[in-house]
Parts: C-alpha cells; structure tokens; sequence
C-alpha cells in the first residue's frame, strides 16, 4: 500500500485514532444498524459501544498497521429479528461499516480542503494524518466490501443476489478463512487489492485537490 509508512509520525498518529474511533464506528455502524432493524443482539453483548476494546481484533488490527486494510470482531447478530427478512437486513447491517468508513473518508477530505480554501496550509504532520486517515479508511471500505465470507462484502451481495443464487453463494461461508487467506496470499504475490483500490484512491485524489 502506498500509504503504509511506519517511519511517519502523522501516518502512525492516524493509526491510532482509526484504532480508537475509525475501528469502533465501524462496527458501531453494523450493530446500531441491527438494533434499529429489531435485532437486540449487538446490545446484549455489549457492541453499541464506542470502546475500542469492544471491537479491535488482534489479527486484524496488525494487518491494519502492516498492510493498510485489517478489520475488527463482528458485531453478533440474529437474522431472525431482522426486518425486511434475514437477506435484506444482514445487506443492510453489512453496508453499515464500509459506508461508515467512507463517510470519515469523506470528513478528512472535507478538512483537507477547507485547508486549502483558507489558504493556511496545516502542519506537514496534519497533513500526513489526513492523508493517512482519507486513504486507510477507503482501504478499509473497499477491503471489507470484497465478496468473501466474513467481510461485509458477502453480506450485502449474499442480499443482492435472487435467493436460488443466494443460496448456493452461501455455502463459500463454511470455506470463509481459507478463501480469505487465499487471498491475502495471492494479494501479495499479485496486487490484487491494491489494483481495486487504485480508482479508488484516483477519485480521492481529485477531490482533495479540486
């Protein structure tokens, strides 16, 4: 990823605040999204919460520092309470982070420009916390909304697809690691992610420098 840089002070600042809110808004998203659709699982177990201890998984937070896409512990949630049935309610709770996600994306940018309309260029830290922050938490967007069992990906096509096809997507959920590691692996040796997410970080680019 180009924007991984340990060596960098706003980059590891950025880190840290994604750990401490970026992180827990995500899943935030996904469990105030399954409560307000009737599912009282999420607040049972304690995930409408801001506490970044609630949410961080250690694996998946050292992928975010070593990588630049990670993700956190999934938020429990019952299909059976879900309004507008099982599909459509766990697309709509999958949708939930990535589009929280961007939305933060989308903050930073907003900041990153208002700093230019004053004319007053920010500290060269501030400046590489907003890069970091816009570009990682479009990583994470678009890394979680890959279709593959567990990320949020798989949710929002398994409630996409009509159920015949529905039903046959959902038996990749028993082989869900396995085909993520698969392609953690293949995405090292072939860029995979980094060419998805290259129009992504294109159009980021244009707007920040409108």
């Amino acid at each position: 990823m180009p924007f991984v840089r340990l060596n960098d002070p706003g980059y590891l600042l950025a880190l840290a605040v994604i750990f401490l809110f970026a992180l827990p808004l995500h899943e935030l998203a996904h469990a105030w999204v399954a409560e307000r659709l009737g599912d009282p699982t999420p607040r049972r177990y304690g995930r409408v919460t801001l506490n970044p201890m609630a949410h961080l998984d250690p694996i998946g937070a050292l992928m975010l520092v070593l990588a630049g896409f990670g993700w956190a512990r999934p938020v429990p949630v019952n299909p059976l309470y879900l309004r507008y049935g099982p599909r459509v309610g766990m697309a709509l709770v999958g949708g939930a982070g990535p589009l929280m996600n961007l939305l933060l994306a989308g903050l930073g940018i907003l900041a990153y420009r208002m700093g230019l309309e004053i004319g007053a260029l920010p500290p060269r830290l501030i400046l590489s916390f907003l890069n970091a922050w816009i570009f990682i938490n479009i990583g994470l967007a678009v890394f979680n909304m890959l279709p593959l069992p567990p990320l949020d990906g798989y949710r929002v096509l398994q409630g996409l697809l009509p159920p015949d096809l529905a039903y046959a997507y959902a038996r990749l959920e028993a082989y869900g690691p396995m085909l993520l590691l698969l392609f953690l692996v293949l995405d090292r040796q072939l860029g995979l992610l980094g060419s998805v997410l290259r129009p992504f970080y294109a159009l980021a680019f244009r707007l920040m420098h409108l």
